[in-house]
């Protein structure tokens, strides 16, 4: 526990520089499904698969690696700094909770594509699109400001 007293700003930074790279993949990933979709309805299957390749590429390599740090950082950020008890960790966990079944959920759409299944309309799916804008901020303000 000394050694990550010790470097509890590293860790801090590292934890903020990978919700950079989960939040910039969570904005991506949607937009990206609506490309992907529109392709599919257009009958562009070529360009439909290349969406599906970029999207595996994104969750393989940015989002899903991001997310496990963020999570796993974010935890042990909390232990250090004894913040269990806090209000405001709570319903930033709540929130951060509810942004990784996004992040499930988009995942689980991309694959849906993939086969084919469209179940939302593109307006419905550009609306989704803003879910981790507004979770973002939630969220951001609870870190920051400690409301409770």
């Amino acid at each position: 526990m000394d050694w990550l007293q010790a470097h509890y700003l590293w860790i801090v930074a590292i934890h903020v520089i990978l919700v950079i790279f989960w939040m910039a993949g969570m904005f991506m990933l949607p937009r990206y499904l609506v490309y992907h979709q529109e392709a599919l309805v257009a009958g562009r299957d070529a360009e439909a698969a290349l969406w599906r390749e970029r999207e595996g590429k994104l969750r393989g390599i940015i989002l899903t690696p991001a997310m496990v740090g963020v999570w796993l950082l974010g935890m042990t950020l909390a232990t250090v700094s004894q913040q269990w008890g806090a209000g405001w960790l709570h319903a930033k966990l709540l929130l951060v909770l509810i942004l990784s079944g996004y992040h499930g959920w988009a995942v689980g759409y991309a694959k849906r594509l993939g086969r084919g299944e469209m179940r939302l309309s593109g307006k419905t799916l550009r609306m989704v699109n803003e879910v981790p804008a507004l979770l973002g901020i939630a969220i951001v303000i609870l870190a920051f400001v400690k409301p409770f």
